[in-house]
């Protein structure tokens, strides 16, 4: 679906569930400021049905999104953000990236310590190189962060 230049899809083979897409990518929307505070969201029957999606999806999409105080709903006039757009808050948006993490981990019946070493691999490997990969110099950073100070 592609409404004012914002554009949101669901994976039906994926195994994140819909609704948690559909929460994921409308809070990154708004963390970022795609999603600005007074917007409103698409009816839950609009978007329920460009997605092909059943309604009660799209609803505890929103639900979710409200209780994290992101989004107001209300009977009659829809559902509104009410966060500031371009959310600084770090712990916030970490919490919703665990969030979506964690969910697809259960989808895959992952257990906690593997999920959590997945976590540990790539943070630990998130400035090394992959083999074959090309990367631009930036002069001092090792000696700025010190060998083996890396996230691990």
């Amino acid at each position: 679906m592609t409404a004012n230049g914002i554009s949101i899809s669901v994976n039906h083979a994926s195994p994140v569930p819909p609704y948690e897409q559909l929460r994921a990518q409308l809070a990154d929307l708004i963390a970022v400021g795609r999603l600005g505070q007074g917007a409103r969201l698409p009816s839950v029957r609009q978007l329920a049905s460009d997605l092909g999606l059943a309604n009660n999806t799209v609803v505890r999409a929103y639900r979710e999104l409200e209780a994290a105080g992101l989004v107001r709903s209300r009977r009659g006039s829809g559902t509104q953000v009410i966060a500031p757009s371009a959310t600084t808050d770090i712990e916030a948006k970490l919490a919703e990236h665990a969030s979506t993490y964690a969910a697809a981990a259960r989808q895959l019946n992952a257990t906690n310590d593997e999920a959590l070493a997945a976590i540990r691999y790539a943070l630990a490997h998130l400035d090394k190189p992959y083999p074959g990969q090309v990367t631009s110099p930036c002069p001092g950073r090792e000696q700025a962060l010190g060998e083996g100070n890396h996230a691990t």
